[in-house]
Protein backbone atom coordinates (compact mmCIF):
# COMPACT_ATOMS: atom_id res chain seq x y z
CA UNK A 1 0.00 0.00 0.00
CA UNK A 2 1.17 3.52 -0.83
CA UNK A 3 -0.44 6.84 0.06
CA UNK A 4 -1.28 8.79 -3.11
CA UNK A 5 -2.24 12.44 -3.44
CA UNK A 6 -3.89 13.86 -6.53
CA UNK A 7 -4.00 17.53 -7.48
CA UNK A 8 -4.89 19.74 -10.42
CA UNK A 9 -8.63 19.28 -10.65
CA UNK A 10 -11.03 22.15 -11.04
CA UNK A 11 -13.76 23.76 -13.09
CA UNK A 12 -13.14 24.32 -16.80
CA UNK A 13 -15.25 25.09 -19.83
CA UNK A 14 -15.80 22.56 -22.56
CA UNK A 15 -12.81 22.51 -24.87
CA UNK A 16 -10.46 23.52 -22.10
CA UNK A 17 -7.50 21.77 -20.57
CA UNK A 18 -6.38 20.55 -17.17
CA UNK A 19 -3.35 18.66 -15.95
CA UNK A 20 -3.70 16.32 -13.03
CA UNK A 21 -0.75 15.25 -10.91
CA UNK A 22 -0.27 12.29 -8.59
CA UNK A 23 2.43 11.96 -5.98
CA UNK A 24 3.26 9.66 -3.10
CA UNK A 25 4.61 11.89 -0.33
CA UNK A 26 7.70 10.36 1.22
CA UNK A 27 7.63 7.47 -1.23
CA UNK A 28 8.64 6.82 -4.78
CA UNK A 29 6.15 5.96 -7.52
CA UNK A 30 8.90 4.86 -9.88
CA UNK A 31 8.50 1.22 -8.86
CA UNK A 32 4.78 1.11 -9.61
CA UNK A 33 2.62 0.83 -12.64
CA UNK A 34 0.42 3.91 -12.39
CA UNK A 35 -3.05 4.63 -13.61
CA UNK A 36 -5.93 7.06 -13.59
CA UNK A 37 -9.57 6.15 -13.09
CA UNK A 38 -12.66 8.30 -12.82
CA UNK A 39 -16.07 8.05 -11.24
CA UNK A 40 -19.20 10.06 -11.93
CA UNK A 41 -22.14 10.18 -9.50
CA UNK A 42 -24.13 6.98 -9.62
CA UNK A 43 -21.66 5.23 -11.89
CA UNK A 44 -18.88 2.73 -11.45
CA UNK A 45 -15.25 3.74 -11.30
CA UNK A 46 -13.89 3.52 -14.85
CA UNK A 47 -10.40 3.09 -16.21
CA UNK A 48 -8.95 6.14 -17.95
CA UNK A 49 -5.25 5.51 -18.59
CA UNK A 50 -2.27 3.55 -17.33
CA UNK A 51 1.49 3.63 -17.73
CA UNK A 52 4.07 1.04 -16.74
CA UNK A 53 7.25 1.70 -14.74
CA UNK A 54 9.40 2.64 -17.71
CA UNK A 55 6.69 4.52 -19.57
CA UNK A 56 7.04 2.15 -22.49
CA UNK A 57 3.55 0.66 -22.19
CA UNK A 58 0.62 3.05 -22.13
CA UNK A 59 -3.08 2.32 -22.39
CA UNK A 60 -6.13 4.55 -22.71
CA UNK A 61 -9.86 4.15 -22.54
CA UNK A 62 -11.41 4.64 -25.95
CA UNK A 63 -13.36 7.62 -24.64
CA UNK A 64 -10.19 9.63 -23.97
CA UNK A 65 -7.85 8.50 -26.74
CA UNK A 66 -6.43 11.43 -28.64
CA UNK A 67 -7.44 13.90 -25.92
CA UNK A 68 -5.71 12.70 -22.73
CA UNK A 69 -2.04 11.90 -22.22
CA UNK A 70 -0.60 10.01 -19.27
CA UNK A 71 3.06 10.51 -18.45
CA UNK A 72 5.45 10.07 -15.57
CA UNK A 73 8.56 11.75 -14.28
CA UNK A 74 10.41 9.19 -12.18
CA UNK A 75 12.89 11.82 -11.03
CA UNK A 76 10.11 14.02 -9.65
CA UNK A 77 8.16 10.92 -8.57
CA UNK A 78 5.06 12.30 -10.19
CA UNK A 79 2.52 10.95 -12.64
CA UNK A 80 0.50 13.28 -14.82
CA UNK A 81 -2.72 13.21 -16.78
CA UNK A 82 -2.87 15.94 -19.39
CA UNK A 83 -6.48 16.44 -20.40
CA UNK A 84 -7.23 18.41 -23.55
CA UNK A 85 -10.46 19.12 -25.42
CA UNK A 86 -12.44 18.43 -22.29
CA UNK A 87 -16.12 17.54 -22.61
CA UNK A 88 -18.94 17.79 -20.07
CA UNK A 89 -19.00 13.98 -19.97
CA UNK A 90 -15.46 14.05 -18.58
CA UNK A 91 -16.87 15.49 -15.37
CA UNK A 92 -15.95 13.10 -12.56
CA UNK A 93 -13.74 12.52 -9.58
CA UNK A 94 -10.37 11.39 -10.91
CA UNK A 95 -8.41 8.86 -8.89
CA UNK A 96 -4.76 7.91 -9.09
CA UNK A 97 -3.84 4.24 -8.77
CA UNK A 98 -0.56 2.49 -8.05
CA UNK A 99 -0.15 -1.20 -8.74
CA UNK A 100 2.60 -3.76 -9.06
CA UNK A 101 1.67 -4.44 -12.65
CA UNK A 102 -1.02 -3.84 -15.26
CA UNK A 103 -2.63 -7.13 -14.32
CA UNK A 104 -3.11 -6.15 -10.67
CA UNK A 105 -4.35 -2.62 -11.30
CA UNK A 106 -7.85 -2.30 -9.92
CA UNK A 107 -7.63 -5.61 -8.06
CA UNK A 108 -8.64 -5.10 -4.42
CA UNK A 109 -5.75 -5.67 -2.07
CA UNK A 110 -3.15 -5.45 -4.81
CA UNK A 111 -3.16 -1.75 -5.51
CA UNK A 112 -3.47 1.67 -3.85
CA UNK A 113 -5.77 4.62 -4.45
CA UNK A 114 -5.64 8.32 -3.83
CA UNK A 115 -8.62 10.23 -2.47
CA UNK A 116 -9.42 11.79 -5.80
CA UNK A 117 -9.65 15.22 -7.36
CA UNK A 118 -12.82 16.71 -8.80
CA UNK A 119 -12.91 17.69 -12.46
CA UNK A 120 -15.95 19.61 -13.64
CA UNK A 121 -16.43 20.56 -17.28
CA UNK A 122 -19.16 23.08 -18.02
CA UNK A 123 -20.94 23.23 -21.36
Amino acid sequence: QVHLVESGGGLVQAGGTLRLSCEAPGRTVSTYTMGWFRQSPGKARDFVAAINRSGGDIYYADSVKGRFTISRDNVKDTVYLQMNSLKPEDTAIYYCNAAGSMSTMGVPGFDSWGQGTQVTVSS
